[in-house]
């Protein structure tokens, strides 16, 4: 019963929030329904596309989700369950909400343009270089950590076409054909005006039958030609105009994660009433832990349960320039990462079931143990249910990194493109010379690709120890733009001023901790080339987001001259 009063509060409280605060938000900040939206002013048919509320929703969530919010939470268990669905449920409220739902508004008030812009507006031209750099850092660790995640999930030691496959087989097959189905969806919708419910219906059957032909015929492939062969496909997936690929893709994948979800819930409440498994985590086991100390370890390693830097490129590079109307932006901003909140309290809960086995080492990772917590409610271990339902957890939370992977490879050719944008060059094709090259989307698409899919080939652990704190640093960072940009326009900030203290702090805490291991390692000759990355990697962010707080917070004592938006 413990896990099924644990969720039934997540649930009261989240909903409270969303009710609440979220519109308070509203009202705070002069949401207008009234009031045209990028999408459709500034229309091109290839990023600036006006989406169905379903359908951007669909993106935006599986785009924000990925496998963050299942292997954050998991991760942090180790602090027992108490701290983790704290900070999961009022982190999301008021931190991980209020900084999507802020960061969306801001650049739908922006002609949809990133953060990197806003900031130029409000805190000048360095600062949002600056901040496009480590946005770009970020990215790269973003594209490196889930390449190396999705190839590690496709992988197999031979090549071909397989009957009775293994769970890699199963999810590159379903992976594969998901992408085609994306494409013929894409296609139906918006060029054969094939209404949403019809086109839904039929996409959700089709991704059932994907599944069971998974089940039965796998496609497999070694890890560095899989490796290869995702860099082409999120190269492709960058530069196509986003209704053909990334809006049906993302939204088909959505009921993938609703429907896990459902499937969570349901095993709950199962294991509540019949005792099929039994919640094992401690309701507080230290302030410090194998992972080091509460804090900054706690809120650091939650990661997307709570609070997500990664969420405000999204929301500003690809949501914004989708939405039609600007009352979408509460459920699409606020609530989908509500709804993420949950996801991880489902994620603690799944955990719970398999504590034991978790914390003796007996996963390979979070995802797994995820899928044996939710698989455990149902049955056994071993039994034919227990083994259906880890295989189709295990599908969805590939399909997921995978979703997330394309986004992060778009946003990082926007924002790569931004950075050599000269004042009043709209586009590539109003630069020149060199500035022309480098801007060209295919250029910083490639060079992007290129980095992250190197690192992720390498397989540098190191990578993950980074990406937690970058993002974290990035969420900080944004919130402290949504914040100075309010301030421009005249609207209350305050709601701002301690999630975004609290969230730099916090990050910038973990990031000087990996730099003093790091030189201890690197002064002690023991250190390899990865831990040099690590060193190098977490110096440059503290010092550009130490300029980037100095001058967030020099804009936000001296009250800039209001701007009309």
């Amino acid at each position: 019963m413990t896990a099924i009063l644990i969720i039934l509060a997540a649930i009261v409280l989240l909903a409270i929030g969303y009710v609440t605060y979220g519109s308070y938000l509203v009202d705070q900040w002069g949401v207008d329904p009234r009031r045209k939206t990028p999408a459709v002013t500034m229309g091109d048919g290839v990023d600036y596309v006006p989406a169905k509320p379903a359908v951007l929703m669909g993106h935006h969530f599986s785009s924000i989700a990925g496998a963050g919010p299942i292997n954050g939470p998991i991760q942090a268990s180790v602090f027992g369950w108490v701290p983790v669905f704290l900070w999961c449920v009022f982190g999301g409220i008021f931190f991980g909400g209020l900084h999507d739902f802020g960061s969306l508004f801001a650049s739908i008030r922006n002609e949809g343009k990133g953060i990197g812009d806003i900031i130029k507006t409000t805190m000048g031209k360095r600062a949002g270089r600056l901040f496009t750099v480590f946005s770009l850092l970020v990215l790269i660790l973003v594209i490196a950590s889930f390449v190396n995640v999705v190839a590690g999930t496709f992988a197999s030691d031979h090549f071909g076409i397989t009957a009775n496959p293994t769970g890699n087989e199963t999810t590159a097959m379903i992976s594969v054909l998901f992408i085609v189905l994306a494409i013929l969806y894409g296609i139906a919708t918006n060029r054969f005006g094939v209404q949403v419910v019809p086109a839904t219906i039929a996409g959700v059957l089709c991704v059932c039958l994907m599944v069971a032909f998974g089940l039965n015929v796998g496609l497999a492939m070694p890890r560095i030609p899989w490796i290869i062969l995702i860099c082409a496909y999120i190269t492709v997936a960058s530069l196509a105009p986003v209704w053909i690929l990334l809006q049906p893709r993302d939204y088909l994948s959505s009921y993938l994660l609703y429907g896990m979800m459902v499937l969570a819930l349901i095993g709950i409440a199962i294991c509540g009433f019949t005792g099929t498994a039994t919640f094992e985590i401690p309701a507080f086991t230290g302030f410090q832990t194998k992972l080091g100390f509460l804090f900054p370890t706690l809120f650091i390693t939650v990661a997307c349960g709570a609070c997500s830097g990664f969420h405000s490129l999204v929301a500003t590079g690809t949501s914004s320039k989708q939405i039609s109307r600007e009352t979408d932006a509460k459920p699409i901003g606020y609530g989908a990462m509500l709804i993420e909140s949950a996801l991880g309290v489902i994620s603690l809960i799944a955990v719970g079931m398999v504590f034991t086995k978790y914390t003796a080492g007996e996963f390979g990772s979070p995802s797994v143990a995820f899928a044996a917590g939710i698989a455990s409610m149902f049955g056994a271990e071993g039994s034919s249910v227990y083994g259906t339902v880890s295989a189709l957890l295990t599908l969805a939370v590939s399909v997921f990194a995978l979703t997330s992977l394309d986004t992060a490879t778009r946003l990082s050719r926007f924002m790569f493109g931004e950075l050599f944008l000269a004042d009043g060059e709209a586009t590539w094709r109003d630069a020149s010379g060199v500035r022309k090259i480098l801007t060209h989307p295919l250029v910083g698409t490639l060079i992007m690709v290129v980095i992250g899919g190197t690192l992720g080939a390498l397989q540098l652990s190191q990578i993950w120890g980074l990406f937690g704190a970058a993002n974290q640093l990035l969420a900080g960072l944004a919130l402290l733009a949504v914040a100075s940009w309010l301030a421009h326009v005249g609207k209350n900030n305050k709601m701002f001023l301690f999630p975004m203290a609290f969230m730099l702090v916090a990050t910038l805490c973990s990031l000087c901790l990996t730099v003093w291991a790091k030189i201890g390692t690197v002064s002690g000759g023991a250190a390899q080339w990865g831990d040099w990355f690590q060193l190098c990697f977490a110096a440059a962010m503290v010092v550009l987001a130490l300029i980037l707080a100095r001058e967030g917070v020099q804009t936000l004592v001296h009250k800039p001259q209001r701007l009309r938006r």
